[in-house]
């Protein structure tokens, strides 16, 4: 019982990982079948559909930074494990949510903009600034989720 603290604060960096990681894997196969379709008929365009197919792979990037930060946070990176309280465990468990959903949720729906911003591409090669605000539109609020967990972690007093 002793080390519940120290499990709920890994279990929770484990959730921002593995949401993240998911709504990135989700995202990138999505854009990455439509970019699929674009290069077959029109080669030339594979640079900009790559740059396309990558941006929904960030969501993955900031669970994996809210996972890293809790291992920072309870000593585990350090060699010495935090002794934490049931608590502050909870805590550090409820802090990981804000970047893990957010990231799930916003994987998804970015690599569906941007599979859309890739039949855009088919289309007319000189709309990609336009496909790629759309799709970055949706980044937003993985940023956001992000942001409140990191600040969550960083003023959790540990």
């Amino acid at each position: 019982m002793e080390e519940l603290g120290l499990a709920l604060a890994i279990a929770g960096g484990a959730v921002a990982v593995v949401l993240g990681g998911l709504g990135s894997a989700y995202g990138v196969g999505v854009a990455g079948q439509a970019g699929a379709g674009v290069v077959t008929e029109h080669p030339e365009k594979f640079g900009k559909v790559l740059v396309l197919e990558a941006l929904p792979g960030t969501q993955g990037i900031y669970g994996f930074l809210v996972g890293f930060l809790i291992l920072l946070f309870t000593g585990i990176l350090g060699g010495t494990p935090a002794d934490l309280t049931a608590a502050q465990g909870w805590q550090l468990f409820f802090s990981c949510f804000p970047c893990g959903f957010s990231c799930l949720f916003s994987g998804i729906h970015q690599g569906k903009v941007s599979a859309a911003g890739m039949n855009m591409l088919a289309k007319d090669a000189s709309q990609m600034g336009k496909a790629i605000v759309l799709s970055a539109m949706v980044e937003t609020y993985a940023v956001l989720g992000f942001l409140i967990s990191a600040l969550l972690l960083f003023f959790s007093g540990l």
